[in-house]
């Protein structure tokens, strides 16, 4: 029988719940922006800049224009992934995969595909079928999205600064949902 994983998935949507986790989700992403992932943060993040993010984060939750989903085990948030959900008329079957994040110590255990399963089951729930998404040129994460089904759209080179201060293409992927 295969190995079930300890960590569970839980969806964020009370102010109450957001201000438990806000301590652990301040030290998730200044752990991934610490570790070299592009994701809008250059290190070293400090934990103001962190907190800000992360108000910002829950102020579109609680207006539904985003979906914010948590990895946590033995009490420690070890993940998390969002979903901006396309507010315009024509664009209300899409919605926009941002933000997957797991902790450097917790890495290749699976949280970020269960967390990438996850929000697709949750978009298509919401009645989103169209899923975009990038990530930087040469990063781990194409390989996720590749073998989770997404297709390459393009790239787009130049698009971000990283830690060094050069400038790194970025990959925009999509996905189809059934």
């Amino acid at each position: 029988m295969p190995d079930t994983p300890a960590f569970t998935i839980a969806k964020v949507e009370s102010d109450q719940e957001q201000q438990i986790i806000l301590p652990g989700l301040i030290y998730l992403l200044q752990d991934t922006v610490d570790n070299g992932a592009s994701v809008g943060f250059l290190p070293p993040l400090s934990t103001e800049e962190a907190r800000d993010y992360w108000t910002h984060v829950f102020q579109d939750v609680a207006q539904h224009t985003s979906i914010l989903l948590i990895a946590h085990e033995d009490n420690q948030i070890i993940g998390s992934i969002q979903l901006g959900l396309a507010t315009k008329p024509n664009a209300l079957h899409r919605a926009e995969v941002q933000k997957l994040f797991v902790l450097q110590s917790q890495r290749r255990r699976g949280i970020a595909r269960a967390l990438l399963q996850a929000i697709e089951q949750i978009a298509l729930a919401e009645g989103r079928t169209l899923l975009v998404l990038d990530t930087r040129q040469g990063d781990a994460a194409e390989q996720l999205y590749r073998a989770s089904g997404y297709h390459q759209a393009g790239i787009v080179p130049a698009y971000a600064r990283n830690a060094e201060g050069t400038l790194d293409a970025t990959v925009f992927y999509y996905k189809i949902l059934p």
